[in-house]
């Protein structure tokens, strides 16, 4: 019979997010998107956030270098630590376990309105939102001339780029592909492809979201997706899934032999989040497509 010790493990192997300590703590030299804790409490320790988890172990958290703390289930924090975090800009989102789910943002003092008011003037103008849309599509279609061309054209030609991405990404690496399938609450029902590609893209929603609310946008008002919770996280998410999700599940599929691997999907996930500078790209994005020059970070 395996000892405690090694369930534990097997357990663990079999996460999203690697759980953090004082080993798996990033330097502050290097640049960090986000930080997924879950069942433990974050205080306040000499003007510092520490990081108390379920078994006691106490992590001091280097909240001006992270842009997104993400709290899962079981954590509790103290109002103290919501206002240093707040003063140093890192924002924090509470999400399901292995941030599967996003369920709420705290705003950060600095919050205004008049990005969010740009935003809700473009979306309500029917020309002008499909202008913004267009400028997003082009940025998956740098060759094709979409001038004139509708909403559903477009989404048609996205659809059909996805399902062409998918058959040459599994060609690419050997793998079988049978579709995109995600049944909610049934995570480990999936392929490893799509274990891997879901995982990723909850991360990638998250880190998104973080950024939107962080620059006085809305995830809730969009230009191509709708009817859905976050729409503009998704119209974005959309431009950097290829690279970030979609290569990365491919690529991992056979390395993880048939049993998915939480520590190396994460791992391999972060470093092309920082890799290709997803924090920076975001803000430029947002501003091109929308045509707006006064971000917050800019002002």
């Amino acid at each position: 019979m395996p000892d405690r010790e090694e369930n534990a493990e097997n357990r663990a192997s079999n996460r999203l997010l690697v759980k953090i300590t004082r080993d798996t703590l990033p330097q502050v030299k290097d640049k960090y998107p986000f930080i997924y804790i879950e069942r433990g409490r974050l205080e306040i320790d000499d003007s510092s956030v520490k990081w108390i988890d379920s078994e006691n172990h106490v992590v001091r958290l280097p909240i001006a270098t992270l842009n997104c703390l993400l709290l899962g289930p079981g954590t509790s924090i103290t109002h103290e630590a919501v206002k240093v975090i707040a003063q140093s800009n890192c924002s924090l989102c509470w999400v399901g376990e292995d941030s599967l789910l996003f369920y709420a943002f705290g705003q950060t003092p600095t919050a205004d309105t008049r990005n969010f008011r740009d935003q809700i003037r473009l979306a309500s103008d029917p020309k002008a939102s499909v202008e913004v849309a267009r400028r997003m599509f082009a940025k998956r279609f740098p060759d094709s001339d979409l001038e004139g061309k509708t909403l559903k054209a477009m989404m048609g030609m996205e659809g059909y780029r996805v399902r062409a991405l998918y058959e040459k990404k599994g060609q690419e690496y050997g793998v079988g592909w049978k579709g995109r399938s995600f049944t909610p609450g049934n995570f480990e029902l999936s392929d490893i492809t799509n274990q891997v590609l879901t995982a990723c893209n909850a991360a990638l929603y998250g880190i998104i979201s973080s950024v939107v609310h962080s620059m006085g946008y809305s995830p809730h008002v969009g230009f191509i997706h709708s009817g859905s919770p976050l729409p503009f996280v998704y119209d974005l998410a959309d431009l950097y899934k290829e690279q970030l999700c979609i290569d990365l599940a491919f690529s991992l599929t056979l390395e993880m032999a048939g049993l998915y691997n939480k520590h190396k999907a994460s791992s391999a996930f972060r470093q092309r989040v920082i890799e290709t500078d997803l924090l920076g790209n975001i803000g430029q994005d947002i501003e091109a497509i929308l045509g707006v020059k006064y971000a917050r970070s800019d002002r």
